[in-house]
């Protein structure tokens, strides 16, 4: 019998390309020269599909789990989920999604998608962050997504966030803006850490010192307002970069209690493009966005090119925001974002 693994090697391409011409799945994903070989490859050599047959013998259910504990309760999931969707379609997989809410009801949920046969998992986090991989992933094909591997085995993708810190600090510098400040996080995560290094870099690449009075690392609520407040009164600084929209609401407040309109007497830009803050700010913040349909799209480009062993050379990629990343290049794998441009940055 002629399996899609001879009628691959033949054509020179993935088995999941050879899955989705013969599935009829193929149109806008698989280059139509390629389809067509593959059709006349499979036609001269006789192939009678059965799918039920073809998951005994290769041992794969073209199943792929998606495991989250914090990511599909938040704004964002829906960007990294249908990234994750499109690139399961585009690869003949399909994507079964869970949310976790601890340790506990982690292991049930891996436990039971195992029973199904699952090929191989996506681990997502939120707000980027190191972490430790489950025991029962540890002898699957695995990808993070939005984290990083604290032991440095496990593939992942991320954002770059030097550049995020980077880019926003110099279209603040590039606006004319001489006293620049950072209102960061509290928590010492790797977001906040790569996002205060860019900005220290396109301050010295300027020719300007980096002063620790211009700086606020703050939580939320009255504390948070009350230390970009100080920042304002003590320092005036006539340009801020936020570690994120919502930190972004701060340096708003405080400009209109001191009768200061954003994108003309101050400069602000945010991270996120959150679908609040982002949209509904007047003026509209200038923002960094985060790749979060990029880092769904990839993370699963990766994990099919692992339980496939194929670098996925054929396949047809999107047309993204953020370009993405080579599936074999460092880890973990870093997407350089886009500035979206508003109107709270003066021209």
């Amino acid at each position: 019998m002629v399996t899609m693994k001879e009628i691959a090697k033949q054509a020179g391409v993935s088995v999941s390309t050879v899955s989705l011409v013969l599935n009829n799945r193929d149109e806008g994903r698989v280059k139509s020269e390629i389809a067509a070989n593959v059709r006349d490859i499979a036609a001269e050599l006789g192939y009678k599909s059965n799918p039920l047959a073809s998951s005994l013998r290769t041992g794969r259910t073209h199943i792929l789990g998606f495991i989250s504990e914090d990511v599909a309760t938040t704004p964002y999931a829906g960007g990294i989920i249908l990234g994750a969707q499109r690139a399961a379609q585009q690869l003949g997989y399909m994507l079964i999604v869970v949310s976790t809410d601890g340790r506990d009801s982690e292991a049930k949920e891996i436990a039971a998608l195992q029973r199904y046969g699952t090929d191989g998992f996506l681990y997502a986090k939120m707000s980027n962050r190191l972490t430790g991989v489950p025991a029962a992933l540890k002898d699957t094909p695995l990808v993070l997504v939005d984290a990083t591997d604290e032991k440095g085995i496990v593939p992942s993708v991320e954002p770059d966030e030097f550049h995020i810190g980077y880019d926003a600090t110099r279209r603040l510098i590039n606006a004319g803006c001489q006293r620049i400040a950072y209102i960061g996080a509290a928590d010492p995560i790797i977001a906040e850490q790569g996002r205060l290094e860019g900005y220290r870099a396109a301050l010295a690449e300027a020719g300007r010192a980096f002063d620790a009075r211009l700086v606020a690392n703050v939580s939320n609520n009255e504390p948070a307002l009350e230390a970009v407040s100080a920042l304002f009164d003590a320092e005036r600084p006539d340009g801020f970069f936020c570690f994120n929209d919502a930190r972004a609401w701060y340096v708003y407040e405080c400009a209109a209690r001191r009768g200061l309109e954003v994108g003309r007497d101050i400069s602000v830009v945010g991270v996120d493009n959150h679908l609040v803050f982002a949209d509904t700010l007047t003026p509209q913040l200038t923002t960094v966005e985060l790749p979060h349909f990029e880092m769904g799209y990839w993370s699963v480009a990766k994990l099919v090119s692992i339980i496939e062993n194929s670098p996925l050379d054929d396949v047809e990629w999107p047309e993204t925001t953020a370009p993405l990343p080579l599936l074999n290049g460092p880890m973990p794998a870093k997407i350089r974002c886009t500035l979206i441009e508003k109107e709270s940055v003066r021209s």
